[in-house]
């Protein structure tokens, strides 16, 4: 898998923490290992939308990663109710139910973007680059053996 510039955070130059939140495993992975060529770490993971609330209580993740459909809790709900809680919380819808009418409920809920599945690593790459602001840095890993 192709290996992007690392995003740090700019206040401290440590590496993006990420909650990863979807129902499905494979997604969960597939994300962690995408996550992995952007120099992130995962913070925590959550199956559905009520453990994504306390995991990002717990963590204070710098960005969250949540599936719309899930059972328990939608992931519209969840992000609602974090950015309620949280109003820096940087949630980036990830979903492969891309209904206008979803995207738009979970913008106007407190979701910073929205990508669809399957998830493409440059378009993800971009979409958080472009949610973290002047809070990320981008730095080559040049000659980094992994």
């Amino acid at each position: 898998m192709e290996q992007f510039p690392a995003l740090l955070r700019a206040s401290d130059q440590q590496p993006i923490s990420y909650l990863v939140v979807d129902d499905s495993v494979f997604a969960r992975k597939n994300l962690a290992r995408i996550i992995a060529t952007y120099g992130g770490q995962m913070a925590a993971e959550a199956a559905d939308g009520c453990s994504a609330i306390s995991e990002y209580e717990r963590t204070r993740a710098d960005i969250v990663l949540m599936d719309i459909t899930m059972p328990q809790m939608e992931g519209i709900e969840a992000a609602e109710r974090i950015v309620r809680q949280h109003p820096g919380a940087r949630i980036i819808m990830v979903s492969s139910v891309g209904y206008q009418e979803n995207i738009v409920a979970a913008l106007q809920k407190g979701a910073r973007h929205f990508v669809q599945k399957p998830v493409k690593p440059e378009l993800l790459y971009e979409v958080v680059k472009y949610v973290l602001g002047d809070a990320a840095i981008a730095v080559s890993v040049a000659g980094a053996g992994e």
